[in-house]
């Protein structure tokens, strides 16, 4: 199992930028792929960003050339970097994991940390 915390949530104005952070813990190498997620009330969870072990990533078209995901091994943890906000990105954005565990890919979710953006 791989445990997941998210933070760096919070209030930023149209045309600001966030980061917000994906620390993991537990299996670990087993990791496939991370990412995040995003949830705004009343929507259903898209995916915003992946990225591999390999480090390879895939962008939603609407992050494309605004948010920049990646991770940092050494430490453990996973990040978004999200430029250019706009208030349509307001949402709670949850990390996950997909682990390779006796065969089966298993996927691992945060608890969400929720992003505001004020227009």
């Amino acid at each position: 199992q791989v445990l997941l915390m998210e933070s760096g949530g919070g209030l930023v104005q149209a045309g600001g930028s966030l980061r917000v952070s994906c620390m993991l813990s537990g299996s670990i190498a087993s990791i496939l792929s991370m990412g995040w997620y995003c949830q705004a009330p009343g929507k259903q969870r898209e995916l915003v960003a992946s990225i591999t072990s390999g480090g390879l990533t895939t962008y939603a078209d609407s992050v494309k050339g605004r948010f920049t995901i990646s991770k940092v091994n050494a430490k453990n943890t996973l990040y978004l970097e999200m430029n250019s906000l706009k208030a349509e990105d307001t949402a709670t954005y949850y990390c996950y994991a997909d682990s390779l565990l006796r065969g089966l890919v298993r996927r691992d979710w945060g608890q969400g940390t929720q992003v505001t953006v004020s227009s």
